[in-house]
């Protein structure tokens, strides 16, 4: 997970004899295991150690228990890819980008234009990028998780699939609730992730930003907050002033993609970027009949996706569209941004 987990799978039994015989077990398993209390404590010592008052670990700590619902959603996280191909990126579109999140997003934007004009001039990131991600997160602030931050994952931590990544993030929460946020306020998904543009405690340390002066980063209910700490994630991620995420493309009949294959491999989400073609400036990829459909400075870096196949639209993108990867690295998340972004603005 980048900020957060993109989606829950479907948890097969493939040995059980019956379905409602055996799903049961797993929350039985986490409340029997031993040792919750004494990991806790071990949580306590750390968040004690790195300087979290005792009046914050007293309050984001009592009566913490394992909360089986969460372990059962991890566990039936999916494991590792499949290559038997790819579900087609225009009906994951026409769900992701539809006339619900278009006109919200629409009415946030023009409701907010002095802030976001502010904060792009400051951070670089076009406002509808910054609209487009608070639509896809949250809706709009509208759905942003109610599991108790503090139990989740404390949780997950113990369970230990993912134990050093989960125990930092409860230490770094308990640094945020030192900053004055009650445990009621410190609610989000199951995964960790909280507020309106859905960071890990982690990210909030880092990167939330004042967005209206006050002195606070409250990216919960401030809508000026959180616009300028999603835009400082992506200025942090590498975004580039003044260059599109992408434009549309026209790839010629027969285009011969072996020769454009790449040949690189990702370190990171290597079927992500498998998809791509390699790097090549706009004036490269015109001479080779590729034409964008939009402006593309002739020295711009871009690579050819054509995610449906031939015959289908194709985009030339840029490294920005590697920064919106860098908030989840899924080609039909980024491409939904993108293209919301692009609907907002119009």
């Amino acid at each position: 997970m980048n900020l957060r987990t993109a989606s829950i799978a479907i948890f097969l039994l493939l040995s059980a004899p019956s379905a409602s015989a055996q799903q049961p077990q797993v929350a039985v398993e986490a409340r029997i295991a031993p040792g919750f209390d004494a990991y806790l404590q071990l949580l306590i010592a750390r968040a004690r150690a790195e300087g979290v008052s005792e009046a914050t670990i007293t309050r984001m700590t009592a009566g913490l228990t394992a909360n089986d619902r969460v372990v059962r959603l991890d566990r039936a996280q999916p494991g590792s890819p499949t290559v038997s191909g790819y579900p087609r990126l225009g009906g994951y579109i026409d769900r992701h980008v539809d006339s619900a999140r278009i006109n919200g997003g629409r009415g946030v934007y023009r409701a907010n234009l002095q802030t976001l004009a502010r904060i792009e001039q400051q951070y670089g990131v076009p406002g509808a990028i910054i609209v487009a991600i608070y639509g896809h997160e949250t809706a709009y602030g509208q759905v942003k998780g109610t599991f108790d931050l503090a139990e989740a994952l404390a949780t997950l931590a113990w369970e230990g699939r993912r134990r050093e990544l989960f125990a930092d993030e409860f230490v770094n929460l308990l640094k945020v609730a030192d900053k004055g946020y009650s445990r009621n306020q410190l609610v989000g998904s199951w995964a960790g992730a909280f507020g309106n543009p859905q960071f890990l405690p982690s990210v909030y340390l880092r990167l939330a930003a004042d967005g209206d002066g006050d002195g606070r980063a409250d990216i919960f209910t401030n809508q000026a907050d959180t616009f300028a700490s999603i835009a400082n994630y992506f200025r942090d991620a590498g975004w580039r002033r003044g260059q599109p995420w992408g434009v549309r493309a026209m790839v010629p009949a027969g285009f011969d993609w072996s020769a454009v294959r790449t040949r690189l491999d990702a370190p990171t989400c290597p079927r992500v970027h498998d998809r791509h073609s390699q790097w090549k400036t706009a004036a490269e990829w015109r001479a080779l009949g590729v034409q964008p459909q939009g402006y593309l400075a002739p020295d711009v870096l871009a690579t050819l996706f054509q995610p449906d196949g031939p015959g289908t639209p194709a985009w030339l993108l840029t490294s920005n569209y590697r920064a919106i990867l860098a908030y989840n690295c899924s080609n039909y998340y980024a491409m939904s941004v993108g293209l919301l972004a692009d609907e907002i603005s119009r």
